[in-house]
């Protein structure tokens, strides 16, 4: 895209393109934009809570599908500039070919993006699990800063994680007497009270 825009403006709609959207770049360790990306804090848990969180290896992540992306983005490019000579040069037959071109590099790119969304859910879903986990050795209840340490994030993006997650049935926000805002999971808190069913 980014390509493509710079060809017909003389570079200056790439600029424009890369100044909107650079901040929506996905980070490959966090899944999150690289003004969230992960940063260590010099907070930490101890070490039982930390092992906890990490004793799980994590699963192999799909691709980003960049080389699908960048491979389509050139297609387009190179199927429009022979649909324009096509066109004005009056040959149907480069006019055709360049059409055909450009909406396979369409499909390529669209392959390549719909994979990059798969790795950010599962980059999330990730992300989820060692909270879910950390909560478990926390004993119910999580604070951003807690969730930041330990699992190694910033703060926004360790925000942004607890935020997603709350459901207001199986998370929830609630506010300490002190003003403190912190997440509990009741399934977590409440589970040596939990008993069997009538």
């Amino acid at each position: 895209m980014l390509v493509g825009i710079s060809v017909f403006t003389y570079g200056f709609g790439g600029l424009v393109y890369w100044l909107a959207r650079r901040k929506h770049l996905i980070c490959p360790r966090c899944g999150l934009g690289w003004e969230n990306a992960s940063r260590a804090l010099t907070l930490a848990g101890s070490e039982a809570e930390q092992r906890a969180v990490e004793e799980q290896p994590d699963e192999r992540l799909p691709k980003s599908g960049i080389k699908r992306r960048l491979l389509g983005a050139g297609m387009v490019v190179g199927g429009t500039l022979l649909l324009l000579a096509g066109i004005l040069g009056a040959e149907g037959a480069l006019a055709a070919w360049g059409s055909v071109i450009g909406g396979g590099g369409s499909l390529t790119f669209y392959w390549g993006w719909h994979e990059l969304q798969e790795r950010r859910k599962a980059i999330m879903q990730r992300i989820q699990r060692k909270v879910l986990r950390l909560a478990a050795a926390k004993g119910g209840t999580l604070t951003v800063t807690e969730v930041a340490a330990d699992i190694n994030l910033g703060l926004p993006a360790a925000e942004k994680i607890l935020m997603s997650m709350d459901d207001g049935f199986r998370v929830r926000s609630e506010i300490s007497n002190e003003g403190i805002i912190y997440y509990e999971f009741p399934e977590l808190l409440h589970r040596r009270e939990l008993g069997s069913g009538d």
